[in-house]
This record gives structure tokens, sequence and C-alpha cells, in this order.
């Protein structure tokens, strides 16, 4: 991703009140033109009310927010080239597919035709064209997910703001979803901002994406970074699944500390800047990044007794007691199952990380 693409959004040190409440704690980031953004955190977080902050539903309390470098604290949200999709689509029931998606248009003042004109643009862009007639009561749930997307991209907005629109969707038509989305991004070439509080679609979509809980930023970066590099304990946890270990750490040296377990076992594994020797913090690895096997490997091992094997079909989630930890979760790919050895539950046995699997978190 390039540096030098003009910046859509500058958040600087912003900071939300209601009252003796603050939702935000000086949030600081940058979200670059047409790039697909987007904000991760459980519900509460703070990611729907810097939407909120952007789109010009909430002003700002401290900070300010830039949009293509100028300062829009004062300009009122009809003013904005922002446009919003929310999680519930706010369709007209009355009015057919076509005239919910050019009322808008008609609305800032575009002529009828004109506006109908676009409006059949957009409709068919999201593939919804032989359904202009119709009214949002005869669509499904997908179908009208697309039409609340065309009203929006309608107008031309260089910035798109989409407050979890998929949450309302089955799980089969979400995923079919996320990748329209993807590709109505790069078409259209505007700066989608996406919140969502599932980390399977944030990772799916985005370029980047700015993880937050309790109205703090926990981490910023792109989502192979994010799930491979993960912060703090915060972030492992949530994004995706993962084994945490507590560890001492021993010495730390060119990105890699030397730590032991409670019990003395030796480990070593990627460092992060901010612990120095004589720490205790937590350790991170990813199940697919472990393997079982007989006897302990070249790589880090750790003894342990196989209590269950669940299978959830692409995969098989096996669930270890450590001799010298808590419970791990090795996850085997159903692909590997005639390379792989499956262990059976009582086996003793050990688990096996790959090279720089393990990493350190901030707690």
């Amino acid at each position: 991703m390039s540096d030098e693409r003009e910046n859509a959004i500058d958040v600087r040190e912003a900071v939300k009140r209601y009252g003796d409440f603050t939702a935000l704690k000086t949030i600081s980031l940058t979200i670059k033109d047409n790039e697909f953004f987007t904000l991760l955190g459980p519900s509460g977080c703070g990611k729907t009310t810097l939407l909120r902050m952007i789109a010009g539903f909430e002003n700002v309390t401290e900070g300010e927010i830039l949009l293509y470098g100028q300062e829009i604290e004062n300009l009122p949200p009809y003013k904005r080239p922002v446009n919003t999709v929310f999680q519930n689509y706010a369709l007209f029931p009355h009015m057919t597919i076509l005239d919910n998606v050019a009322f808008g248009l008609e609305m800032r003042g575009n002529s009828k035709a004109d506006a109908r004109k676009r409006a059949g643009e957009v409709l068919e862009l999201v593939q919804l064209s032989q359904f202009a007639a119709r009214k949002p009561s005869q669509l499904s749930g997908g179908q009208q997910q697309r039409v609340a997307l065309a009203r929006a991209l309608a107008p031309q907005p260089k910035v798109l703001l989409l407050d979890e629109p998929l949450s309302a969707l089955d799980l089969k038509l979400r995923k079919a979803m996320q990748i329209e989305l993807k590709h109505l991004q790069r078409e259209t070439g505007i700066t989608f901002i996406f919140v969502t509080h599932d980390q399977e679609e944030a990772l799916t979509m985005s370029d980047r994406i700015a993880v937050m809980s309790a109205g703090e930023l926990q981490q910023l970066g792109e989502a192979r970074d994010i799930y491979e590099r993960p912060r703090n304990m915060f972030v492992a946890d949530f994004i995706g699944e993962t084994n945490l270990l507590e560890v001492s750490v021993d010495a730390v040296e060119g990105g890699r500390a030397k730590c032991h377990l409670g019990g003395g076992h030796e480990l070593t594994c990627n460092a992060v800047d901010e612990i120095g020797a004589g720490s205790t913090v937590h350790m991170s690895v990813r199940p697919e990044r472990l393997f079982m096997s007989d006897a302990p490997t070249e790589s880090e091992s750790l003894k342990g007794t196989v209590k269950e094997n669940i299978y959830i079909g692409t995969d098989l989630s096996t669930i270890i007691a450590l001799a010298d930890g808590p419970d791990f979760i090795v996850r085997t790919s159903n692909s590997d199952r005639g390379i792989k050895r499956i262990f059976e539950p009582g086996s003793d046995i050990y688990v096996n990380m790959e090279q720089g699997a393990a990493r350190l978190l901030i707690d």
C-alpha cells in the first residue's frame, strides 16, 4: 500500500465525552484515500461513536477530525462528502427500489430524470437492475442490503461509512456480501470505513484494521499483521483463536526472547520492544501453528495429554492438558489427516511450535 496517497480522514487526538463518561479516549489515526478501513471491536468499544463523529452526527469533545485535509467540526452532515449505510436499511416501503435510490438525489437538487438515470446506474453496479420496479418487501435481506448500498453510493460520496451493515444476514449470505463489498470498493474507488465486531469479517475485507477496546485504539495495521503479530493480550485474544501461556523473560536479544514457564521449562519466542528481561508476561501461539508428535522435536516442545478431539468440518481441534501450563488447542486441517497422525484422548504427546510461532504480548 503506497504512502503517497492522500489521507481521506485524519483523526487527531479525538476525545468524546457524554457527561462524566468518556466514550473515546484520545484516538489518533489516518485513513488513506481509496482504502477499505475497518474499525473492529466488541460492543461499547467506541467504534460506532467514532464513525458518527466522522459523519457529523456527533461532535468532537476534544481534538479534531480532518476530511481530505479540511477540519470538519463545523460542517453539518449533509454538507460532508460522506454517506452512511446503517445496520437497518431504512428503505421506504411504499416506494419502488428505483425510487428509493433516486429519492436522496432529488432531495439534493437533482432533476427527477437525472436522479432516476443515476439510480439505474448504481442498481446495475449492485446487480439489481431487474428488480428496479419492485418494493422492498419483495426482496430478500441481502437484496435490500444492496439497495441500501446503491442509495448510499448514488451521490458519489468520497467516503462511505458502513455501520455493521451485514449483521442481520445469515452466515452464508454474509460471507457472499463480504466479497461483494470488497469488489464494490475496488470498482468505485471510494474510501470505505467499515464498523464490525466480527473478526473474520474484518480480516476478509480490510486493507487495514483499527482494533478498539474501551474507547482506546489497541492496534492499527494490515489484516495479516494484526493476526500474526498481535501487540497485546486483548488483540491476541479477540482476533481469532490463540493459546496463552504465562512466561518469565530471562533475556531479550535481536527481536527474540528467552523465557521459562513456572515449572522451569525453557522457550524461545518473538519479543516486543516494550518487554525486557525480568518481566512476567504472556506468550501467544495460534492453534494452526502447532503440531503433535510422540517425541519432542528440534522446535519448541511442550509435554501434554490429549483430552478431546473436536471435529469442526474443515479442521480437527484437539484440546491438550499441558504438563506445565493450561489447556492448549491444536488445530489440524482435515486435508492433513493422511499426513499428520491423529492422537486419541488419553495419549501422552508433545505439542510442537513452528519456528517463530510464539510471540510475547504486552499485558
